[in-house]
């Protein structure tokens, strides 16, 4: 199985053909790449590099920036912490979570705030910018997702423009015989939607329909797209949260780290998750009567993998 690349270049391509393929991708396995993104390969890069210059500091020197009971919304996060649910060994990873600096006045007692490393010069104002650009595609993303559901282009806009969304930057170590859990066990991400940009070291796995384990290869010119759990309620799952897993190296690269960039998109604190009326018929009954507060949600999430 190979995921379709899709261009998402409106000079070239009409925006209710590129919503089709994203949808039928997102409906038949939760996640399709996509191309033409506009996004700088340089910035990309320059945030990779920041991330390994952070994350080359000494242990002392990142557990300033770990926030004691923040479900590692913010901050860094050790080795050794989160878990996937049903796991039998955490996660073989640290990681740093930044989030969005320009919160309305009503969120900002009730949202985590990001750190900025003094070790790592230019490291906070750097995760800002790509954050923006993220944020910016992302809205991009969700408005072909939005016309393949029978909705507005802009439904999601004002939905996600003060989520709780996510730039994480992760470190998995080169591999070591003592610990027995995988890179990333498998699960599915708790959010809206995932972008996780390009990289050229292979490790991502996704769960096929026939409950086989298909590798996806990357570069850094493409970016990699799921559907999160938060979507796949809000549409009744007719778009699929697939499940995936970054593995552990079995070649010559088992000997080098591991660096990735996924950023996760999610609805405002306060949004009632209910289904889409749209992705309802007598076919399709609604399998989600009762609707949950993304916060909740959230939460709930957090505590299943151990970050809470």
């Amino acid at each position: 199985m190979s995921l379709p690349i899709i261009s998402i270049n409106e000079a070239n391509r009409k925006k209710i053909d590129i919503s089709k393929d994203i949808g039928k991708s997102c409906e038949r396995y939760g996640f399709f790449i996509i191309k033409d993104h506009n996004l700088k390969i340089s910035t990309i890069e320059n945030v990779r590099n920041l991330s390994k210059e952070f994350f080359s500091l000494s242990l002392e020197s990142k557990m300033k920036y770990h926030q004691v009971g923040g479900a590692g919304q913010r901050g860094y996060t050790p080795f050794g912490i989160e878990k996937a649910v049903n796991a039998s060994s955490p996660d073989q990873k640290e990681f740093w979570h930044h989030g969005r600096s320009n919160w309305k006045k009503e969120y900002i007692n009730t949202v985590p705030t990001n750190e900025n490393v003094s070790e790592v010069e230019n490291f906070d104002q750097t995760l800002n910018d790509l954050f923006k650009d993220l944020d910016f595609l992302g809205k991009k993303i969700l408005s072909y997702i939005s016309l393949y559901l029978n909705l507005r282009p802009d439904w999601f806009d004002k939905k996600i423009n003060q989520g709780n969304s996510i730039l994480r930057l992760i470190h998995y170590p080169p591999a070591d015989k003592k610990n027995n859990g995988l890179r990333a066990g498998p699960h599915e991400d708790i959010n809206l939607i995932t972008l996780l940009l390009g990289t050229q070291q292979e490790g991502l796995e996704i769960l096929d329909q026939n409950n086989n384990w298909i590798p996806i290869k990357t570069n850094p010119n493409i970016i990699v797209c799921n559907v999160g759990d938060m979507l796949q309620r809000l549409t009744n799952k007719k778009l699929i949260s697939t499940t995936h897993k970054v593995v552990n190296p079995s070649n010559d690269s088992k000997n080098y780290s591991r660096y990735s960039m996924p950023f996760f998109i999610h609805l405002n604190p306060d949004f009632l998750i209910e289904t889409i009326n749209s992705c309802i018929s007598k076919n399709n009954p609604n399998i989600f009567p009762k609707g949950i507060i993304a916060d909740d949600f959230l939460k709930q999430r957090l505590k299943e993998i151990k970050l809470s």
